[in-house]
């Protein structure tokens, strides 16, 4: 483990003013932040977000709890290898890792959207290592038979989704605006946070590949919500954005059917929740943790 002396300066330090921690993976290098003393909280981002995402919790959480939150590789400030798979199982591998390097015990787990395959996947093999968990909108099933998702597939494994995702950007610049329910939320200065860790085509396979992914890992998704009964006994904690044009509220009615002890928040925002409704979801973790 080692403190980065590289230069972002493009990092509005104002909303994230952390010391950045670099660990060497077997896949590559992976940025972290760690920040206060006690109870472990991990936080788990999805595409085509970073630590960045989960700011408001650190600050917030890192006065009673010791707040982690990864980057995955080529994703955020972590090493964007262009010969790393990418796959969520991929990247699950990444995680237990990082996990058992850490060797951290009595986590509370806390996912969104790709990130929740790739923590829950990573949960499962450390289930022991896992006191509870804390999911935003995502899901932990088979896709190959999901229409929306076919036509996705379709598209991203085009030569012209990967000219979009390559050279334009396009999941960082047009595809997360997209997850705001309310566009006043996402400022430019806001957007241009999740747009600079993505600074060339070299940078950008993370997404494309974790993309492909949406169906190409259908099988695997399913293999972990099989195997789910580990962690299906811990106590949930479920906060939903229920205009989230993605992961919508039919994910929701899995999620309550296959776990029907867990508590569930729902909030009238999109997507990026994290973003567009930060206090109400804190104050429902606390709730959660304290209880």
């Amino acid at each position: 483990m080692k403190k980065s002396t590289l230069n972002h300066s493009w990092i509005d330090k104002s909303e994230y003013p952390f010391n950045s921690t670099y660990i060497q993976l077997s896949s590559g290098e992976m940025h972290y932040i760690d920040e206060g003393q006690g109870d472990i909280i991990l936080f788990i981002h999805g595409t085509p977000a970073w630590s960045f995402l989960y700011r408001n919790f650190i600050k917030e959480f890192s006065k009673n709890h010791r707040c982690i939150a990864i980057d995955h590789l080529g994703f955020g400030l972590s090493e964007k290898p262009q010969d790393f798979l990418g796959t969520p199982q991929a990247h699950a591998d990444n995680l237990c890792e990082f996990i058992e390097k850490l060797n951290l015990q009595n986590i509370t787990l806390v996912v969104h959207d790709f990130g929740g395959p790739i923590g829950l996947g990573a949960a499962i093999k450390n289930h022991n290592r896992i006191k509870q968990i804390v999911l935003f909108n995502s899901w932990l099933w088979e896709t190959k038979n999901n229409p929306a998702v076919q036509k996705i597939d379709k598209i991203i494994n085009s030569w012209l989704g990967s000219f979009l995702y390559l050279r334009f950007n396009f999941s960082a610049k047009f595809l997360f605006p997209k997850g705001f329910a309310n566009k006043k939320n996402i400022t430019k200065q806001l957007h241009q946070q999740y747009i600079h860790p993505f600074p060339n085509k070299n940078s950008r396979y993370g997404v494309l590949n974790i993309g492909k992914s949406l169906l190409g890992s259908s099988d695997w998704y399913q293999a972990q919500w099989e195997d789910l009964g580990k962690l299906s006994k811990k106590p949930w904690l479920i906060i939903w954005g229920t205009k989230d044009e993605f992961i919508t509220m039919e994910y929701l009615k899995k999620w309550k059917k296959r776990i029907p002890h867990a508590i569930v928040k729902e909030l009238e925002c999109g997507h990026f929740v994290q973003e567009e409704e930060a206090e109400n979801s804190i104050q429902a973790i606390k709730h959660f943790i304290n209880q």
